[in-house]
């Protein structure tokens, strides 16, 4: 006997953009997405908040991909960068990832950057842009 696996409740009509509906009924479609209900989306959240350095920053994105199919990319802006926001978090479209998932992970990644400068420090110079310096 399989226990059912839990997959995330539709948005309200008019509220998501998430095309959800459209991902189920697509057959041979990878369902991963659908594993992040909103309980998990929490847990998925806080873990990002409290990031360690980047290496781990860069597990989560790995992990992030392999379980959910989420791809995230964090990079430097080409001009200067003064501030967290500076650096650009951009999550790939992907059918089923509902819009306020796709503002809560890189408002989480930037708490952790703010909280933890190191990160964005490593980030930066990983790009070589604190080669110089």
């Amino acid at each position: 006997m399989n226990p059912s696996i839990a997959i995330r409740q539709p948005c309200p009509p008019g509220a998501c953009v998430c095309e959800r509906e459209q991902l189920l009924d697509t057959p041979g479609a990878d369902l991963r997405i659908l594993n992040l209900t909103r309980q998990e989306e929490k847990r998925l959240v806080e873990r990002l908040e409290n990031l360690k350095d980047l290496a781990d920053l860069e597990h989560m994105q790995q992990r992030m991909y392999q379980q959910l199919g989420i791809r995230l990319e964090i990079t430097p802006s080409d001009n200067e960068v003064r501030s967290m926001r500076g650096i650009t978090i951009v999550l790939a479209e992907h059918p089923g990832l509902c819009r306020k998932t796709r503002q809560n992970i890189p408002a989480a990644i930037r708490r952790a950057m703010e909280e933890r400068p190191e990160i964005a420090y490593r980030l930066l110079d990983s790009q070589d842009l604190l080669r110089g310096t």
